[in-house]
């Protein structure tokens, strides 16, 4: 039976079954460095860890793709926090979902066609105040699109980093200054520790282009199923090549889909698995973490788990 790795035991007492996220004041948070020691039981890509992966950020609290969202994602425990890529005019790498800022913004438009100063100057966040009333904060209407350095300088080194270049056949360059942007924040290297930054993609030409760079970033190939998901040996053997894992949506996944992947010798990570009892299914099939929007559900979960 694989171990299952766990911290709900330690999860703030404030957010457990809560539905919304209200900032923590220091005397309520939980013991982070016994938490942190916990986690360091078993390293970031081991098979035996489930990973908690924050969906651009905690963003069933907050609104996606802000600090403020990645921050919840902090307080929670998550292992990662999970970025999207998109790419200014003049070349700035940004945090968002969409292609177009129109969804969570109070703009419209190509991100590719604005500069980066016309992107600081939108709301980021009035939609998610006026979408969930019972969340809303005052703060996230204030909420600006972070760039990627404006997000590793807002957290210490012990974060990580999971993150996906978003339709990177619009973005010439957006390989080589991702790279460049992780050398510079020494997030990657031989000094740091494996998993430390996880780079994800649809597509396997963006992946093949960071494996040709640095082979020693861990990459997951991205697949979108839209019926029951079957997966051949060539295909797995294939993407054993140049990534560690795959990311797939957990809906069309089965048990025996689950079992050769992981047979294969990679990783599975599904998204976005956001219901306990999915959560719970998924790791009693023997995935290795999983995308959510609520990091404290899921470690809720593990910690149910672990006390059965």
């Amino acid at each position: 039976m694989r171990i299952i790795y766990t911290i709900g035991l330690l999860l703030m007492i404030t957010l457990t079954g809560c539905h919304s996220y209200t900032p923590i004041e220091s005397h309520e948070q939980p013991d982070n460095e016994k938490v942190k020691q916990q986690q360091n039981n078993h390293a970031l890509l081991s098979p035996d860890r489930i990973l908690n992966i924050a969906h651009r950020g905690a963003s069933g609290y907050a609104p996606e793709h802000t600090l403020e969202s990645y921050h919840a994602g902090e307080k929670m425990i998550g292992d990662y926090i999970e970025i999207d890529l998109q790419m200014t005019k003049d070349g700035e790498l940004i945090a968002m979902h969409d292609e177009d800022v129109s969804r969570t913004t109070d703009s419209e438009g190509a991100v590719q066609d604005f500069t980066l100063d016309e992107i600081k100057t939108l709301d980021a966040g009035t939609w998610f105040n006026e979408e969930n009333p019972e969340l809303a904060q005052p703060a996230f209407s204030h909420a600006k699109i972070p760039t990627l350095d404006e997000i590793i300088d807002n957290f210490d080194e012990e974060a990580n980093y999971y993150i996906e270049t978003k339709t990177p056949e619009e973005y010439p360059g957006m390989v080589k200054e991702l790279i460049s942007t992780l050398k510079k924040h020494e997030l990657i290297g031989p000094d740091t520790p494996q998993g430390k930054v996880i780079i994800q993609s649809f597509s396997e030409a963006s992946l093949h282009d960071v494996y040709e760079i640095d082979s020693s970033i861990p990459l997951i190939q991205l697949i979108s199923y839209q019926d029951t998901a079957k997966i051949t040996t060539t295909e797995l053997d294939k993407i054993n090549v140049y990534a560690v894992g795959i990311g797939a949506n957990y809906t069309y996944l089965t048990k025996e889909y689950v079992a050769k992947v992981r047979d294969a010798g990679l990783l599975l990570h599904p998204y976005t698995v956001n219901e306990k009892k999915d959560m719970k299914q998924l790791i009693e099939w023997g995935v290795t973490g999983m995308f959510t929007n609520y990091p404290d559900r899921l470690n809720e979960v593990l910690g149910e788990m672990n006390r059965d």
